[in-house]
C-alpha cells in the first residue's frame, strides 16, 4: 500500500515525501515498512504516514536500521512526548529514556535468571500511569538464533467476538491499574516506597476506545490490579477469565526478532508479552526502548 507517491528530501536532508512500501505480515495484526532510513529526520508527510499504518495494522516493523540512541530518541519524539520509566536498573537508578531489555546480568552475561520478568506477562506497557502510553518502541541490538519472540494480542479484535453476556457484564466497569501491585502479580522484586508514591494506583475503563479509530477493545493485563468498586476476588476473577477469552491463540501475532530492527506498536489496542522459549543463559537478547505518551483512556 503506498500512502504517499513521490521521494524528495529539502535543502535540510529532511524527507518530505516517501511511497512507503507496507507489506501485511501477520492476520491478526503486523506490517513491515522496508527501505525507510529511520536516523534521518522526516516531515510530517512521512510521520501521519506511519501513524495511519499503525492504526490499521497495530505493529511495524522497520527492518535494517541503524541507529544511536540519540536517533531512536529523535525517531520516538516525532509522534508525541517521550515518556520515562519508574522500574530502575541493577544499580538502583531509574532507567535512561533509552533504556536496555535484556536477559544480561550486571556483568553483561546472559542468564536464566534475569533481573525482570515482568515482561513474560501479558500487559499493555504503563497502563499503571493515569495517562498511559500511545506506543512502545524496540530497537534489536542482539537476538538469540531462535526463539525469544515478542506475542501481540488484539484487544480490539478480542472484543468483538466476546459473548454478548460477557460485553454486558464489563460495559461500564472500571479497572484498578497499580504499578505495586503489578509487581506482585508478576512474582518480582516489591515496588520501593519511592515508586509507589511516584506511580499511585490509577483507574481506566476496562473497555477502551482507541482515540484515532473508534474501536473498543478490552484495557486489562499484569498491571491490573481489582475491578474498582466490586469485592476484591469477585473482580479478580473476571479479569482472569477475561484474560483467558482475549489471549487465544486466534487473537495473537507472534513476532520473530532480526537483528537491527525497530518495531512499533499501539498500546491502545494491544497486550503484548515476550517469550523466554531459548536457553537465555547461552543467548543474548539485548533490545533498546522507548516510549511514547498517549491520552487518558476512555
Amino acid at each position: 500500500m503506498n500512502l504517499a507517491d513521490r521521494s524528495d528530501a529539502s535543502a535540510a536532508g529532511v524527507v518530505q515525501h516517501v511511497a512507503l512500501n507496507i507489506r501485511r505480515i501477520g492476520r491478526v495484526a503486523g506490517a513491515e515498512i522496508p527501505g525507510l532510513d529511520l536516523s534521518k529526520p522526516f516531515g510530517d508527510d512521512v510521520r501521519d504516514a506511519i501513524l495511519a499504518a499503525l492504526n490499521e495494522h497495530h505493529v511495524l516493523s522497520f527492518p535494517d536500521q541503524n541507529l544511536t540512541d540519540e536517533e531512536q530518541t529523535a525517531f520516538t519524539m516525532r509522534f508525541g512526548e517521550i515518556e520515562g520509566h519508574v522500574a530502575h536498573d541493577h544499580d538502583g537508578k531509574p532507567f535512561p529514556v533509552v533504556h536496555v531489555v535484556s536477559n544480561l546480568d550486571p556483568s553483561g552475561k546472559p542468564t536464566a535468571t534475569p533481573r525482570s520478568h515482568g515482561n513474560y506477562f501479558w500487559h499493555s506497557d504503563k497502563s499503571y500511569h493515569d495517562i498511559p502510553s500511545l506506543a512502545t518502541i524496540l530497537y534489536a541490538i542482539e537476538v538469540p538464533p531462535y526463539g525469544g519472540a515478542t506475542q501481540f494480542a488484539n484487544m480490539q479484535m478480542a472484543y468483538d467476538e466476546l459473548l454478548p453476556e460477557m460485553k454486558e457484564i464489563i460495559e461500564g466497569l472500571n479497572v484498578v491499574h497499580s504499578w505495586e501491585q503489578s509487581r506482585r502479580n508478576s512474582m518480582n522484586k516489591p515496588a520501593t516506597q519511592e515508586q509507589i508514591d511516584a506511580r499511585p494506583p490509577v483507574t481506566h475503563p476496562i473497555v477502551r476506545t482507541h482515540p484515532d479509530t473508534g474501536k473498543k477493545g478490552v484495557y486489562i493485563g499484569v498491571h491490573a490490579s481489582h475491578i474498582d468498586g466490586m469485592e476484591w476476588h469477585e473482580g479478580r476473577e473476571i479479569l482472569y477469565r477475561l484474560t483467558d477469552l482475549v489471549t487465544q491463540p486466534r487473537f495473537i501475532y507472534t513476532h520473530e526478532w532480526k537483528k537491527n530492527e525497530l518495531v512499533m506498536w499501539d498500546n491502545r489496542c494491544l497486550m503484548h508479552r515476550a517469550t523466554g522459549d531459548f536457553p537465555q543463559d547461552v543467548y543474548p537478547r539485548v533490545l533498546h526502548r522507548t516510549v511514547i505518551r498517549g491520552t487518558k483512556p476512555y
